[in-house]
């Protein structure tokens, strides 16, 4: 059986189609800058969230080996359809890095719909909705957006990072990012490699990127 460094690797490599990159001497290992859509329903329940990740230019180009195209430095969304799915079968096993709660209670996600990928100035976007379960209908409602490992870092995209969709007219939103790590966090970021976090650890939600909606 192979220990779980090993079997965290493995993993990752399904996961994000391509971890033979050389590892940083830190983590994180994979940069994504990302815009969300919180989705609601004509009566004002909330369905879903909307991502779309952008993948640092470094990762980017080492997912697309092997990957056929037409055209030199240019991929069609059907080219990249096997290596979408790949991901959001992937994520599966993480939640999707996607974590909600409504009036102090959790949510569930179904399974990934809608997805597929998107290459544009040298980076990979990977598009996909995560429908809930069971809409809910909540005053507070607050999804935090990280990988418990910390090996993917999650940043809010500069230019319009959020945005309710089909949200009742009062419903207002913001978001807070994740806060500097300390000089006592970063030395543990450090050390993360040598001694690695697994899927179950709380670490990682120090630096989650947090989304808020109320409605009246």
């Amino acid at each position: 059986m192979p220990n779980m460094t090993h079997a965290r690797a493995l993993l990752y490599t399904a996961l994000l189609s391509c971890l033979s990159i050389a590892r940083a001497d830190a983590h994180p290992h994979v940069w994504v800058t990302f815009r969300s859509e919180v989705m609601y329903a004509s009566d004002g329940t909330m369905t879903g969230v909307r991502h779309a990740w952008t993948f640092d230019d470094m990762f980017s180009a080492y997912a697309l080996q092997g990957i056929a195209h037409a055209k030199k430095g240019q991929y069609t969304r059907e080219e990249l359809a096997s290596l979408a799915q790949t991901n959001v079968t992937s994520l599966k096993e993480y939640a999707y890095f996607t974590y909600a709660r409504a009036d102090g209670g959790k949510l569930a996600f179904t399974d990934a719909v809608d997805y597929w990928l998107e290459y544009k100035n040298s980076a990979l976007t990977l598009h996909f909705t995560l429908p809930l379960k069971s809409a809910a209908a909540a005053k507070a409602t607050a999804i935090e957006i990280y990988d418990p490992t910390i090996f993917v870092d999650f940043e809010f995209a500069k230019d319009k990072p959020v945005a309710l969709s089909g949200a009742p007219p009062a419903c207002q939103m913001s978001y807070d990012l994740p806060h500097q790590p300390t000089p006592a966090e970063q030395a543990r970021l450090s050390q993360l490699d040598n001694v690695p976090l697994d899927a179950s650890s709380t670490y990682g939600e120090t630096f989650a990127n947090k989304i808020f909606v109320k409605c009246p």
